[in-house]
């Protein structure tokens, strides 16, 4: 707490009618009984509390919220939080969780990558069981991502991105269609596909190959 205001807070008592030395007294056992945690999806209530383990019978007055920070920092998952004291014993701590968008396996390494284009601690989490996996690293696929978003591709088709060591990508889509694509110049290839993609007669195939200039090689 401020230092002025907790200065404000005693002179008031000082000079309020009640007995001074009875309400020093109660500031003094405002010990903190309860931790709530609220908003967590994906992490479990227990893990955080963990962290917060240390807060039980701490001075819920003079408790600065720097240090409840400074543990959830710790925790990978977490992107934001709000801290809230509630006299007179409890402390309320709501959490936002990062968002992952795709797994990337990277090597022998697996992580998460976020919708702020962050990498975080994988997890086996069923309802991280659709996103896409990506056999690349991060800069790569950010960067990747960026001109996929700029063609208005339909991201959320595609099961599978492989990066090459060419720096070349193939996509894999939900229907099982794999798109091959140049090493540069691939927007227009992107945007090409998307035209056709729903088309009936290209049902059929399996194999949208770009790679080579100006052509569509269907298979």
């Amino acid at each position: 707490m401020n230092k002025k205001i907790l200065v404000a807070f005693i002179l008031l008592i000082f000079l309020s009618t009640y007995n001074f030395h009875k309400d020093l007294n109660i500031i003094f056992k405002l010990n903190i009984k309860e931790i709530v945690i609220e908003n967590n999806q994906i992490l479990k209530e227990e893990r955080i509390k963990r962290e917060l383990a240390f807060l039980y019978e701490r001075n819920l007055f003079f408790l600065k919220k720097i240090e409840v920070e400074e543990k959830l920092k710790k925790i990978n998952f977490i992107d934001s939080y709000e801290i809230k004291k509630i006299y007179p014993n409890k402390i309320k701590v709501k959490i936002f969780e990062k968002k992952p968008i795709a797994i990337i396996q990277n090597k022998k390494e697996k992580k998460f990558y976020t919708n702020k284009g962050e990498l975080i601690n994988f997890i086996n989490k069923k309802e991280f069981d659709n996103l896409p996996l990506v056999f690349g690293d991060k800069e790569s696929f950010k960067e990747f991502l960026y001109y996929l978003k700029a063609a208005n591709f339909p991201t959320n088709q595609i099961k599978t991105f492989y990066l090459f060591e060419s720096k070349r990508w193939d996509l894999i889509t939900e229907k099982d269609q794999v798109i091959k694509l140049p090493i540069k110049n691939y927007v227009q290839s992107l945007i090409n596909f998307i035209k056709i993609k729903d088309d009936g007669n290209f049902e059929k195939y399996k194999i949208f190959d770009y790679r080579i200039s100006d052509q569509l090689i269907l298979k």
